[in-house]
C-alpha cells in the first residue's frame, strides 16, 4: 500500500495530469447559472407514449405517474434494499488494488476507518447524509478513497450505505470493485428506470449505484430537475445512512459545481506527488460560500508526520 498511504494536510508538487485546469473566473461565472433545484413531485418514471401529453392536457382520466414526497417517505426501505439484485465482491482482487472488505487484511483499512468514524460523526451532528469525494484534478484516487470509505461505512452491521457513481464522464467504481454488467446509469438519473432496476446490493448494509457509459453532457445531465427528484426518489427509497458520491474533479469542468445542489459536503482528495497548494486554495474558494468543505485527504503522501485532521470546518 505504498502507493496509497492517506494523510488529511495539503500537497507541495505541481504536475496536472493531462487535462487542463479551468480559471477560477469561469468557474464563479458558472457557479451563478447552478441553482439548486426544487421540486414538488418526484417522478419515479419517464413516460413513453404519454410524453406527448403534458400534465395539463392528459387525457380524461388518466394519472400522471409521480408520487409526492410523503408518500415515499411511506416506503417500506427494508423490501427496496431487498428488491435489489445482490452481488459479491471478490475480497482477494479487492485487497490487490488497495481496497478492503475488512480491517483484517491490512494496516491502511484502520486508516479509513478513522476517517469514517469522525466523518460519520461530524455529518451526523449537522444531520447529513450525503457527501462527495473529489479533487482538483484526475488521479488523485479519489475513486480509490470512495470505495475504501464506503467499504468501511459498510462494515457496520446495521448501517445502510449508498455508494454513487457520479464520475460520469469517466465512470471508474464498476471497474475498480471488479463487477461487469452494469447499465448506464442515465436511465436511473432521467427516470426512465427505476431504482431497483439499476442498484446492486452488496450483503445487507452496501448499494451500489454505478455505471458503465461515459457521458458526454455530464454537466447538463447533474443539473436537470430529474437528476434531483431521482436522487430524492433513492432517499426516500433506500433511507441510508450515509451516500458516498465519487463526484467529478473541480478544476476540470463544471460537473462538481452542477453536482454540488445535491449534496451536503465534500471531501477533497489531494495527490501528495501532484497537487499544487495553489490547486487546494482554488477549490477552497469555489467551494466557499456553497458547499461545506468537511476535510482535506493527503494521497500517496510523501511526509508521514504530516498528520494533521480537518473536520467540520463549516
Amino acid at each position: 500500500m505504498a502507493n496509497h498511504d492517506i494523510l488529511l494536510s495539503s500537497a507541495d508538487k505541481a504536475e496536472d495530469l493531462g487535462q487542463a485546469p479551468m480559471d477560477e473566473e469561469n468557474f464563479r461565472k458558472m457557479a451563478e447559472d447552478v441553482k439548486r433545484p426544487r421540486a414538488t413531485d418526484v417522478s419515479l418514471f419517464r413516460q413513453s407514449s404519454a410524453a406527448a401529453h403534458p400534465p395539463h392536457a392528459a387525457p380524461e382520466g388518466s394519472r400522471a405517474l409521480t408520487v409526492s414526497p410523503r408518500d415515499l417517505l411511506q416506503t417500506n426501505p427494508d423490501r427496496v434494499w431487498e428488491s435489489l439484485s445482490a452481488v459479491a465482491l471478490d475480497a482477494a482482487k479487492l485487497n490487490g488494488k488497495g481496497l478492503f472488505t475488512n480491517p483484517e487484511q491490512s494496516r491502511s483499512a484502520g486508516y479509513f476507518d478513522i476517517l469514517r468514524t469522525r466523518l460519520l460523526q461530524a455529518m451526523q451532528e449537522r444531520g447529513w447524509t450525503k457527501i462527495a469525494i473529489t479533487s482538483p484534478t484526475h488521479g488523485c484516487g479519489k475513486t480509490f478513497v470512495a470505495a475504501n470509505l464506503a467499504l468501511s461505512l459498510a462494515r457496520r452491521p446495521s448501517s445502510r450505505t449508498v455508494l454513487l457513481d457520479l464520475e460520469l464522464r469517466q465512470p471508474g467504481l464498476a471497474k475498480l470493485l471488479g463487477l461487469q454488467d452494469i447499465g448506464p446509469i442515465r436511465d436511473f438519473l432521467t427516470s426512465d428506470q427505476p431504482l431497483e432496476s439499476h442498484f446492486r446490493r452488496v450483503g445487507r448494509t452496501l448499494a451500489l449505484g454505478l455505471n458503465s457509459t461515459p457521458m458526454a453532457d455530464a454537466a447538463e445531465t447533474l443539473q436537470e430537475p430529474s437528476t434531483a427528484q431521482s436522487l430524492a426518489a433513492m432517499m426516500a427509497q433506500l433511507e441510508p445512512d450515509m451516500v458516498i458520491i465519487d463526484a467529478p474533479p473541480v478544476l476540470v469542468n463544471d460537473d462538481v459545481l452542477a453536482l454540488l445542489p445535491q449534496v451536503d459536503a465534500v471531501l477533497l482528495v489531494v495527490d501528495g506527488t501532484k497537487t499544487t497548494a495553489e490547486e487546494v486554495r482554488a477549490c477552497e474558494r469555489l467551494f466557499a460560500d456553497r458547499c461545506p468543505l468537511m476535510g482535506v485527504v493527503l494521497n500517496r503522501a510523501q511526509d508521514r508526520s504530516l498528520r494533521r485532521y480537518r473536520y467540520g470546518n463549516k
